[in-house]
Formats: structure tokens, sequence, C-alpha cells
């Protein structure tokens, strides 16, 4: 289950994304729109490290359940 530090960095990143095609479409200045388009790889590219991290935390509670698993069976041999 994604934390809500993760779905509030999606919302701001969706925020930021409309913003930014709301921009790009305002505008016909070249600078402008390449700026923009920088801006929204970069955007992007945060999305990717948002939903990767909390693919990692997810990974991480499950190994640890997994961890403690086993410990539980050491010790019930013991």
């Amino acid at each position: 289950m994604e934390t809500s530090h993760g779905k509030k960095m999606q919302k701001d990143l969706d925020a930021m994304e409309s913003r930014l095609d709301g921009l790009e479409a305002a505008t016909d200045d070249k600078y402008q729109k390449s700026m923009i388009s920088v801006l929204k790889g970069l955007t992007e590219n945060q999305r990717h490290l948002v939903e990767e991290f909390e693919h990692l935390k997810k990974a991480i509670d499950l190994l640890t359940l997994q961890i403690f698993k086993v410990e539980k069976k050491l010790d019930s041999r013991q």
C-alpha cells in the first residue's frame, strides 16, 4: 500500500504536469517550449523515482516479514 507521502508526491507531480501542459499549449515561443519539454521530462523521471521507491519499500517489508518467519521457525526448534 502506497504511503500518504508517496500519494501526495504523485498528486503534486500530476498537478505540475497539468500546469506544464497548459503552459505548452499557451505559448508559441520555441525556447519556452524547449524549457517546458525539459521540465516535463524531469517531472516524468521524478514520477518514476517515486514509484520505484514505493516498490523498494514494499520489497523491504516483504523481506523483513520473511526474516521474522525464519527466526520464528528457528526459535521454535530450540
